[in-house]
Order: structure tokens, then sequence, then C-alpha cells
């Protein structure tokens, strides 16, 4: 279906796409960016050629994309994850998993990313639940911390600290494989939406959720360059010449 469409930009996770379809990819000018969760994987995408890669901290919310190791031994933090990967790919990095703000993108360049992935939310959009759940805790950055769960779905996943995610992570507790445990979930979560019930919903989420505070998208943008702009010129520069070092090298 994506080259049938022929999208600009074909994004993965879990792995990597059989290499007929990344040959396809290339022939119709679609450029591919792979998910690494560990230096290794960083490797295997680079071999594979795709384009970018996304150098993912567990600090991320939301699903882990390991795929040579399990989740659960693929926890590297995006400080240390991204310069390993940096120093061993020839394509550009992008850093995601806890940039949450200017200082964040200006950490990742400093270690070698060419760009940053950063999760936000809009309350003034018309956000589908759960989504609506999460916005005033996160707005008034009073989303407590997340923890690290199998329960949601059946695949190690980080979600904000509640209710549903305490139970589910007790001792004993049985979890079904993906993508079972989630239609379970979702048989929750369906009356816990309609009955206003945060506390019993999955409600995703990385570690800096309590670094948010977008109320308006644009807005948030422009502040962020500016501020970037303000504070990171010589670790910019820095970086920038580094990169070009490793390029040449």
């Amino acid at each position: 279906m994506l080259l049938d469409a022929k999208v600009p930009v074909f994004s993965f996770i879990y792995g990597i796409p059989p290499q007929e379809i990344l040959d396809e990819c290339r022939a119709k000018h679609i450029v591919t960016i792979g998910t690494a969760t560990t230096r290794e994987e960083g490797a295997a995408l680079q071999e594979a050629g795709v384009d970018a890669i996304v150098a993912s901290g567990f600090e991320a919310g939301g699903h882990r994309g390991s795929f040579l190791r399990s989740a659960e031994d693929s926890l590297t933090g995006t400080l240390s994850l991204v310069p390993q990967i940096v120093d061993i790919v020839d394509v550009p990095v992008i850093a995601a998993g806890g940039i949450g703000d200017a200082r964040g993108v200006i950490a990742a360049l400093a270690l070698g990313a060419e760009a940053v992935q950063m999760e936000r939310y809009s309350w003034r959009a018309r956000s589908p639940a759960p989504a609506a759940f999460i916005a005033r805790p996160l707005r008034e950055k009073k989303a407590g911390h997340t923890a690290l769960t199998k329960g949601f779905t059946g695949r190690l996943a980080r979600g904000i600290h509640n209710r549903l995610l305490e139970e589910l992570n007790q001792e004993g507790t049985a979890i079904l494989p993906y993508p079972l445990q989630r239609g379970l979930v979702r048989n929750l979560a369906i009356p816990a939406e309609a009955a206003g019930r945060s506390d019993l919903l999955p409600l995703w989420a990385g570690q800096s959720a309590n670094l948010s505070a977008c109320t308006n998208v644009p807005a948030f943008l422009n502040a962020l360059i500016a501020e970037i702009s303000e504070i990171a010129g010589p670790v910019v520069k820095w970086s920038a010449s580094r990169r070009q070092k490793h390029s040449n090298a």
C-alpha cells in the first residue's frame, strides 16, 4: 500500500522490511527510516541500506521497537544510545526518547544527532480519547511518573503509572501474548473511558511527560526554535564540525 501510494517517507519499527521492499522504496525515491534501540540494531539497519535511523532510548513513551534481542534486554538510554549509533553509521541519526524541550534538543545535537523526534500534545485540538484524559495532567505538569509494562498490549511499553498499570505489573499477574492482551485491555478501556476513569486507561507517555506545556503547536515550535537558536549556537557548530570529521573519516 505504501509503495502504491508513493509516500515520500516510510518510517518503521520492530525490525527491517524485506530487502526487495527497501529496493523498491529506493527505486521510487521513498526515504526509509528504521528504528534502533541498541547499537547492534543500528548496525543492522545501516547494513540494510536505510536512509536514516531513529535512535530510540528507553525513556520514550509507547512500545519498545527492539528486534534483535528482547525488549527487556534492550533498555539503553538516549544519551548513551545516540553517540554509540552515530559512531558506527554513515546515515543521519534521529534522537528519540526523553526529549521534551530545547535542552533535550541541544543535548541530542551535541551527541551527533542530525534531528530529534518529540512527542507533544496540543489540547486545543480535538484529541481522540484516551488522549483527552492525558491532556490535563500533562498541561499542568502533573503527569506523575511513568513505568514499563507488558500489561497494556503484551509487548513492553511505557505509560503513565496509574491503577491499571500498577495492577497489571503485580507479581503473578498473567499477561497474554500480543495482540491478545491488547484486545483484553481494550474491553476494559472502552467502559472506563465512558465512565471517565483515567486510572483504568492505558496512557502512553515518556519519562519527560512532565516537561510538556504545549497548548498550541505552532507557538510551541516557534518558541522551541527561538530558544535553541539563542543558547545552542556553540553546541550546534561543534556538533556539525564533529559530524563532518566523522563523515570524512
